[in-house]
Order: C-alpha cells, then sequence, then structure tokens
C-alpha cells in the first residue's frame, strides 16, 4: 500500500488524491486565533509578535508560502474601528463625559485592542489560506 491512505470508509486514497482533497477551513481558522498550527494545532504559528515560523515544530508543516501581508491590519482596523466606534457613540450619548478624558480612555482602548487583535487576525489568515491551498501551501 504505497502512496495510498485508508479512509474512515475503508477505500485507498492516492496520494494526489490526498493532496487535493478538501481540508476542513473551520478548525483551521480557529486554531489559527489561537495562534497554533492550522494543520495540528499544536505548534505554535508565530516566533515573535508577527513573524511567522517557517515550519510547524510538530507536525512539520511549511508556514514560509504565507503571503498574509496588509490583510491582518486591514481586518483588525475593520473589527476595532466598527466595535469602539459603536461603544464611543454610546458611552458619549448615556455618560456624557469630559472629551478629553473619553479620547484618551478610547485612544487607550484601541490601542490595546488592536495590539492583542493583529497577530491573532494574522494568524487567521494563515490558517485561511492553508485551508484553500493558496500560495503553494
Amino acid at each position: 500500500m504505497t502512496n495510498a491512505k485508508l479512509t474512515d470508509a475503508g477505500s485507498e486514497m492516492s496520494q494526489s488524491q490526498l493532496e487535493e482533497s478538501p481540508r476542513d477551513w473551520k478548525p483551521a481558522i480557529l486554531r489559527g486565533l489561537r495562534l497554533r498550527c492550522p494543520k495540528c494545532g499544536e505548534g505554535k504559528l508565530l516566533r515573535s509578535y508577527l513573524k511567522v515560523k517557517d515550519s510547524c515544530d510538530c507536525c512539520g508543516l511549511e508556514l514560509h508560502h504565507n503571503r498574509a501581508d496588509d490583510g491582518p491590519a486591514y481586518l483588525t482596523i475593520l473589527l476595532v474601528g466598527h466595535v469602539l466606534g459603536f461603544v464611543l457613540h454610546i458611552v458619549y450619548t448615556s455618560l456624557r463625559p469630559d472629551p478629553l478624558t473619553l479620547a484618551l480612555i478610547m485612544s487607550a482602548v484601541t490601542i490595546t485592542a488592536s495590539l492583542w487583535l493583529l497577530p491573532r487576525m494574522k494568524g487567521l489568515v494563515v490558517a485561511y489560506q492553508w485551508a484553500k491551498r493558496m500560495h503553494g501551501f
């Protein structure tokens, strides 16, 4: 049984069929959001704040193919901007705080939320690229 694998039904699949079989994107994206390898979910995805590892330590998946580029930054701005825009509207209309106080607090929350969310969005984009076999994955 060279270059073949048994499926759940017991039939054999060739290596080319395995490579072309669809990957489940939902678990991959959840693993990416947790900053884990999209394939195994065990190894770390990033080696520093935003640097993607060349390969997974656990399963050996090559991760250097990713082309996340500006996508994670756009997603972060989209999410943080919409959520905090809504929060700003609610806080300003209901509490009427001093404008300087509101600006300082909202700026701090915006920066903190963006810094926390950016690596997770990078993990999401890399995992999505892996699941959809984009850019050599």
